[in-house]
């Protein structure tokens, strides 16, 4: 019989979908969308719960069914309270069920704006280690397709109430301290990070990311062709095996 994620709260804003594993498990993975996206079924959610892991998959706030205002604080730090919630009780919303996890290993994935988030929360020591696909890494390098005033547009009139903020908010992007992983370099352990990447990237250009790569020491994984931030590169066999070796690799 189908089953469907179970959904919860966290810090009374974050609205969260996730699955339980079917054997016990102590391995977390929190999965971060890129923006702007729309809240449909995640095939990772799924891949990764069959594979044995709690998967916890999150909207950030002010975004969608979640409360509180979008850019308000850094995204990052939606994914630090889903990890403080996690060794509370936390309650599936539809049927009450009470879960608590002590997790032993906590993964982030995060695709373009996701990965931008999901690199930052490395500076958190709970986090063991960050797969990030085309992730933005320095909001003040060009882009060939969007600039951050024509994501601004775009975000506000072809998404609406999807994401609530205010352009006061949206303009710390441009400041390159805000919600900018060029900004943390220094302290960001590159042993804990992997990157995905494709050459022919034109809304995040490869060469900001490679130069960021370098300079943390992390690494980097190209690919010649395969456009944004596609989830479905995680489903590709090669992939996985390498993905799954970075991340169970102590």
């Amino acid at each position: 019989m189908k089953t469907y994620p179970l959904r919860t709260r966290f810090a009374r804003d974050i609205v969260t979908e996730f699955r339980v594993p079917l054997r016990l498990s102590r391995r977390v993975i929190i999965l971060c969308d890129g923006m702007p996206s729309v809240p449909s079924p995640s095939r990772l959610l799924d891949f990764f719960w069959k594979k044995g892991y709690w998967v916890f998959r999150l909207r950030y706030r002010g975004t969608w069914e979640s409360g509180g205002r979008f850019l308000a604080r850094s995204p990052h730090e939606d994914i630090l309270a889903v990890i403080d919630g996690l060794r509370k009780s936390f309650v599936s919303i539809a049927d009450k069920r009470k879960f608590t996890v002590t997790p032993e290993h906590i993964f982030i994935i995060g695709q373009s704006f996701g990965g931008t988030a999901a690199i930052l929360s490395l500076l958190d020591a709970r986090v063991d280690k960050v797969v990030a696909l085309s992730p933005v890494v320095d909001w003040k390098a060009p882009s060939k397709v969007e600039s951050l005033d024509w994501l601004y547009y775009f975000v506000r009139e072809g998404f609406g109430e999807g994401y609530r903020f205010r352009f006061e908010d949206w303009r710390k992007l441009i400041s390159g301290k805000f919600f900018n992983p060029q900004a943390h370099v220094r302290d960001i352990d590159g042993s804990k990070l992997m990157i995905l990447h494709a050459r022919d990237d034109n809304v995040v250009l490869f060469g900001p990311v490679k130069r960021f790569a370098q300079r943390v020491g992390c690494e980097l994984m190209l690919l010649k062709r395969g456009g944004h931030a596609q989830s479905s590169w995680l489903l590709q066999k090669r992939i996985y095996r390498h993905v799954r070796g970075f991340l169970l690799h102590t």
